[in-house]
């Protein structure tokens, strides 16, 4: 990995500034902060022309390696520190054979390279933490050996504050440093346990972000894709399919495009049942197959686009009318599809949902307590009402479960329509029927 790659103008301009800072490593020296040796060495690089200090790395990498890392180790003033992950970048920048030498760092002291640059994230200073979190992606997607929890976890957790964060600096940076780190499988598995990074990524695709960083953040989602474990519950725990949906329909970049399908194929070939539903409730088929009318420059979309229609397709002409039901139910999705206001669909279906002890009316209930969308609330509200119009016991396992005292919550809801679907649900849940003496 290039520390190329991790492209930052706000790093590329301040790095321009600092370079003409004075650093007092004189006086560093005057304080027994740093020895002689040191600063002999320290003085060959530091503020010099680019071909000499290429020549001093050329010869010397692996002491320079080790005096930068030790030095970061001990100075904590921030001006000091800035001109050290200067240096650092300064030695790796078009020169990744130079990256194991600060990983065998190691070998002359434990706490080396990471220690130093686990403690520099935690400055107050965003120049000095992103300059940092790029150094840091660079040596842990080179590391030849599994990683370590104790090296990769801090950082991870510290990049999902950022990518929550306000700064859109540090919001870029993150989404690049993950989008290198996720090619390792380790760092997949390290990312699926820190819940706010996949957060963070639905919130920047809600927001609507420019192609780039879509095209970045879906990337980071189709590689996590890959894990089978993964695949089977992000959409259950994240809802990312209707937000990629979404993302694809309004992208103006075919690469954006070709990762979102490349994502939707992975889920597919992983978990068919976990993320077939969800995808035909979004109404994927119907914008695949539009894809799969359009002229493509790289094949492998045309190839994803293809398998995916033939999947939805297979699936949408085996579908019954309560499978369709149950499909919705599941993505949390609800909307005013014909089937929930059929009183024939009712009457046929009411109590399917009893199945399995009651498996869809608690998905149902469910629904109408998490969601805060007033078109699902509303949906979720008439449902629970016909359920126990066409299947009167059902007034029980409804109140058992929280289904009547949330409906009734809802009749003071600010949306006019959930108020009259709740009140048109209240009512079936509190009528008597007429008993036949």
């Amino acid at each position: 990995m290039s520390i190329s790659l991790l492209s930052s103008a706000y790093l590329d301009e301040n790095s321009a500034r600092i370079r003409s800072k004075l650093v007092p490593w004189e006086g560093y020296q005057r304080a027994d902060l740093i020895t002689l040796e040191e600063l002999a060495s320290i003085k060959k690089v530091d503020r010099q022309p680019k071909a000499k200090c290429e020549a001093v790395l050329l010869s010397e990498g692996r002491t320079y390696a080790l005096l930068y890392l030790n030095l970061l180790k001990k100075l904590q003033r921030v001006d000091t520190m800035q001109c050290l992950l200067i240096l650092i970048t300064d030695a790796l920048q078009d020169h990744d054979e130079r990256i194991p030498l600060f990983l065998r760092a190691a070998q002359t002291d434990p706490d080396l390279p990471y220690t130093p640059l686990l403690r520099a994230l935690e400055a107050q200073d965003e120049f000095v933490q992103l300059k940092t979190a790029q150094i840091l992606t660079v040596l842990l997607s080179a590391e030849p050996t599994p990683l370590q929890t104790q090296h990769l976890q801090p950082f991870l957790t510290i990049l999902s504050s950022f990518i929550q964060g306000s700064s859109s600096n540090k919001r870029d940076t993150s989404v690049q440093c993950l989008e290198t780190l996720l090619s390792r499988q380790d760092c997949r598995q390290e990312v699926w346990r820190i819940p706010n990074i996949i957060t963070g990524f639905m919130d920047i695709l809600k927001r609507k972000p420019g192609p780039q960083m879509s095209y970045q953040v879906s990337f980071c989602l189709w590689l996590l894709s890959f894990e089978q474990n993964i695949a089977e519950q992000i959409n259950k725990k994240f809802d990312i399919i209707p937000t990629l949906v979404e993302t694809a329909q309004s992208a103006v970049k075919e690469k954006v495009i070709r990762v979102i399908v490349a994502t939707f194929r992975n889920l597919v070939t992983k978990t068919p049942t976990a993320n077939l539903p969800a995808m035909l409730v979004c109404q994927l088929l119907p914008f695949v197959k539009n894809l799969a009318t359009r002229k493509w420059s790289d094949d492998d979309i045309i190839e994803d686009v293809l398998f995916l229609k033939d999947e939805l397709n297979t699936r949408f002409q085996s579908l019954t009318t309560y499978d369709e039901y149950t499909s919705e139910l599941t993505s949390g999705h609800l909307s005013w599809t014909p089937v929930h206001e059929s009183d024939d669909f009712w009457k046929e279906n009411a109590t399917k949902l009893n199945d399995k002890d009651h498996e869809q009316l608690k998905t149902l209930i469910k629904v109408l307590k998490d969601s805060s969308d007033p078109t699902v609330l509303a949906v979720a509200a008439h449902d629970v009402g016909q359920y126990v119009k066409h299947y009167g016991p059902g007034k029980k396992p409804v109140a058992d479960l929280g289904g009547k005292a949330r409906v009734m919550e809802l009749m003071t809801h600010p949306n006019s329509d959930v108020r009259y679907r709740a009140l048109l649900s209240v009512q079936q849940l509190i009528s008597q029927p007429w008993l036949t003496v």
